[in-house]
């Protein structure tokens, strides 16, 4: 890195990027770069349209600005990726979107510039496939003339209480020097403070087994609640049982999306199965997880067959969109397997949530969207998130959405399982 003043550039400003760059911001000149124009215009007004910060948050970070202009960080001397690093249909990695914007970069890199990466990738993903994309592209070389590192991130959409600062940050760097550079970087903006990682693939694991881990746990109390389900026992009660054991791991059954925990696992195996081993308790997780909406449908379907409702004469309302509880994110949300199936059915649905915004949606699904809940509408009602607004109603208001003969289903079991007709 350059003597002398740092000059940071943020490339990807989603729910990773912006809160980094207000920390940034706050105490270095950071330009925050985007190629949605729609995002940058809004941010330029302190606008987040993820609705993760405010006006008066942004307006803190005086010294960062806004761009979808790669001419902006041109003359920059710190570089830090955090774009997303999504999976293609066939489970297997896709790096395009970094690939992509690692060639636009290496043509701004100069000597003694540091780059660092938070998407999450599999071990070896940095030094392997990146690092070399740069030097190819600069004409310069790792440690002699370049610096790189790999801090994963921690971001946690929805939490207002654990934010970015409160986070102890893991740091990694190519050599000594560059983590060096790297920890010193994230140490003056992290309060909870930094862990120095003692090469970058240990940072890069350690980040892919956080959501691998909570992905097969998560997977094990599926798997319970339908076996509970076949005893007909209540999978709620026996986990506030069990609860009070004080090493019990807490995890509760759910559906299982968004961009880390139903994603991370793959890049794992992918890199697992390269070198020869066959991760079966990963990958049977996943199989679990994956498969739980057509367990979802299938029950639902055995409880409307009781109560003689046909899908062409449904009105279907889905409570919560996001694939997890007081965010606004959708991506990877699976509770949209089970819209499509009722779609598919030709059933009238609405969808709701209020944390969401009707342009965030996919085109496919707006039409469907409602801002307000009508009386004495609904023959089936699918609450599938734990949204704070869900839990303040009482279960009288959600009945008075519903007509004569309907169906309940609450699959975060926000009211009594008396209450509903299924839970998980």
């Amino acid at each position: 890195m350059h003597k002398g003043k740092k000059k940071i550039a943020i490339i990807g400003v989603g729910y990773v990027g912006l809160p980094l760059a207000i920390e940034f911001g706050k105490k270095f000149e950071t330009i925050a770069y985007d190629k949605n124009l729609n995002k940058i215009r809004n941010l330029k007004k302190n606008i987040d349209i993820n609705n993760e910060h405010s006006k008066i948050e942004i307006k803190k970070a005086k010294k960062l600005f806004f761009s979808n202009n790669l001419n902006d960080i041109k003359f920059c001397n710190v570089f830090i990726f955090t774009l997303p690093t999504p999976i293609f249909k066939n489970k297997l990695p896709d790096l395009s979107i970094l690939k992509k914007s690692l060639i636009d970069i290496g043509n701004f890199l100069k000597k003694n510039d540091l780059v660092v990466f938070e998407s999450t990738v599999y071990p070896g993903a940095t030094e392997e496939v990146f690092v070399p994309i740069l030097e190819k592209i600069s004409k310069l070389k790792l440690n002699k003339d370049f610096y790189c590192g790999y801090s994963p991130e921690r971001i946690n959409p929805g939490d207002k209480k654990k934010k970015i600062k409160d986070i102890i940050k893991i740091t990694s760097g190519s050599n000594l020097k560059s983590l060096k550079k790297v920890d010193d970087l994230y140490r003056s903006i992290i309060k909870a403070g930094t862990f120095k990682a003692k090469s970058i693939k240990i940072a890069e694991a350690s980040k892919v087994i956080e959501n691998t881990q909570r992905d097969i746990n998560i997977a094990l109390v599926n798997e319970l609640s339908q076996i509970f389900n076949k005893l007909k026992i209540d999978t709620q009660s026996v986990l506030e049982a069990a609860r009070t054991k004080w090493n019990f791991l807490d995890f509760k059954p759910g559906l299982v999306g968004g961009h880390c925990i139903g994603v991370d696992p793959y890049y794992l195996t992918y890199k697992a199965k390269q070198k020869g081993h066959n991760p079966k308790v990963i990958l049977s997780g996943r199989s679990i997880n994956e498969n739980l909406d057509n367990y979802i449908f299938k029950k639902i379907d055995n409880i409307l067959n009781n109560k003689k409702l046909i899908y062409s004469k449904l009105n279907v309302l889905f409570m919560g969109l996001a694939f997890k509880e007081n965010c606004s994110d959708t991506r990877n949300s699976k509770v949209f397997k089970i819209i499509d199936k009722y779609i598919n059915k030709k059933s009238k649905i609405n969808l709701y949530d209020p944390n969401i915004a009707k342009f965030s949606l996919d085109k496919k699904y707006q039409k469907f969207y409602i801002k307000d809940l009508k009386k004495n509408t609904y023959n089936l009602i699918i609450i599938s998130i734990k949204h704070d607004q869900f839990k303040k109603i009482k279960f009288s208001q959600i009945k008075n959405y519903c007509k004569k003969n309907y169906v309940i289903i609450d699959l975060k079991s926000i009211f009594p399982s008396k209450n509903v007709d299924f839970q998980l």
